[in-house]
């Protein structure tokens, strides 16, 4: 069965956005009765710095960021406090459920899969920025280098990761 470019994006925001939204908008009420809770989503690199070939990925993960940073605002007064995270590389299939081609440079890949956390790695530090209140969690060494990249010169770390795409 072929899926048509309209129902990727519906499904990509269904799951990375909507999943979101309305996984937190269940939990919501209940969390505000219980002395203490604590919202946790989960954004991208992708959030905040463009991928090609990953537009709708990316702009999916992006408006997880903007919902969870405005819900950060609109709780601040509440007992529940909020976390966005963006998870750098982690070995796992996401690469290859993701459509991008990496067959071409083979030898890269499994010297870049090697530079990847692992997804007990990651949950560690997406555990530990929770329990410490952190606004945002980057997880792993790229996501912190591309964070600080964005910030200081957004064109430059578009581009640098453009090259590296390529």
């Amino acid at each position: 069965m072929k899926v048509s470019n309209k129902e990727k994006i519906k499904l990509v925001m269904d799951i990375n956005f909507y999943g979101t939204l309305y996984m937190t908008k269940s939990f919501l009420p209940h969390l505000l009765e219980r002395p203490v809770g604590h919202i946790t989503n989960v954004s991208s690199m992708g959030g905040f710095l463009p991928v090609p070939g990953q537009s709708i990925y990316g702009a999916s993960k992006a408006a997880v960021k903007l919902l969870t940073e405005g819900l950060s605002a609109e709780l601040k007064d509440t007992n529940i406090n909020v976390t966005v995270v963006f998870p750098g590389g982690v070995g796992t299939n996401i690469m290859q459920n993701s459509g991008v081609d990496r067959s071409r440079n083979k030898e890269a890949s499994e010297e870049d899969m090697a530079k990847l956390l692992t997804p007990k790695e990651a949950a560690e530090i997406i555990v530990q920025g929770t329990e410490n209140d952190e606004y945002r969690v980057l997880a792993g060494k790229d996501s912190k280098l591309l964070d600080k990249m964005y910030r200081l010169s957004p064109k430059r770390a578009s581009e640098l990761i453009a090259k590296k795409m390529n």
